[in-house]
Order: structure tokens, then sequence, then C-alpha cells
């Protein structure tokens, strides 16, 4: 029996590791997928940074856990904030939570709808469209109901190398981020 093909589902999800890959590697950052039991706690990749840090502090090492997300949806746009519809509400908790010692961030790759738009290749350059932004849900409040929750990711947080460089700077300060409600 032959191996079933990738849904849209997965191609999404694969292209995100890609993104993240590229990012982290780009910034000077270890990136290691996680596996299947760290996947079930809701950590798709772990990155690890080493200092001197820009403005750093204490910390010459910093670790960071990842869930990745990938939509076609059209996030709604305030201007400030774009939208996203976390499912599965111990994902949100997971995310959310301040017991953990490493710090977690969501990473959504906002993707155009046209699945022919992802990526485009010439002998000049790789072109993966459209972007992600990054966000920690630590601290958010909890919430009732039982689907999922709607997130708000600041759209000064793309997620670039520059910005991950500064978010290992932070961490390193131990100056953790926070949710951010709009």
């Amino acid at each position: 029996m032959g191996a079933e093909p990738l849904s849209r589902n997965d191609i999404e999800a694969e292209i995100s590791y890609a993104y993240l890959h590229a990012v982290a590697s780009s910034a000077g950052v270890a990136c290691e997928s996680c596996g299947r039991v760290q996947d079930n706690a809701g950590v798709d990749a772990m990155l690890t940074g080493w200092g001197p840090f820009p403005n750093g502090g204490l910390h010459n090492e910093v670790d960071i856990k990842v869930q990745l997300k990938a939509t076609i949806a059209e996030p709604r746009d305030d201007g400030n904030h774009l939208s996203y519809f976390l499912r599965g509400i111990s994902r949100y908790d997971d995310l959310r939570s301040e017991a953990g010692w490493t710090p977690r961030i969501l990473v959504v790759l906002f993707l155009p709808n046209d699945p022919v738009e992802w990526l485009t290749i010439s002998d000049q350059q790789l072109v993966l469209k459209k972007s992600a932004y990054w966000v920690s849900l630590r601290g958010a409040m909890p919430t009732t109901n039982d689907s999922g929750q709607t997130i708000y990711l600041p759209r000064r947080q793309l997620f670039t190398p520059d910005a991950l460089v500064e978010l290992m700077a932070r961490l390193s300060r131990r100056d953790l981020p926070v949710y951010e409600a709009p």
C-alpha cells in the first residue's frame, strides 16, 4: 500500500516549519523540530540561542518552545493586531501558563488563499508568501469557550531574524513577554 499524499493542512504545517527554520537559521539560532510527545504537549519546535545577546543579561543560552500554526484565513486587522482563532483550549492553556520554566510562544504563518502563491522559485530567488507573527500568551485570561480562543497578534511582532534575536536578548534578561490583549 502506498503512502498517502500530504493534505493541504499538512502542507501548510510543513511550510510553517520551513519559515521557522529559515528565520532561526538566519538569526544564528538552533531550531529543532519536536517529536510526537512534545507535539502532544503543544510544542512543535525548540529554539536555542547563544549569547552574548544585544543588551543581554544574565543568561548566555536561551530556549524558547514554539507552537506553530499556519492559516489561509484572512485575519481581522485593526491596524495594531491580527486575529487568529486558536483551536483547542488545552493548547491555549498550555501557551498561557506561567508554570513552565521555558517560555512558549505561538507563531502564526498567514498564507495567501491560493496555494500556487505560497512558494515561488527562480534561479534568482526563493519567495515564501506572506508572513508570520509571534505572540506570548503568558498570563492571558482563562476562557469559557470550549472549542478555542481568538488570539490577537501584535503587528509589531513580525517573526523575523532581528525580532528573534531581540526576543532572545529579552529572555536572557529574564524579561518574559506577556500577552497584551487589545
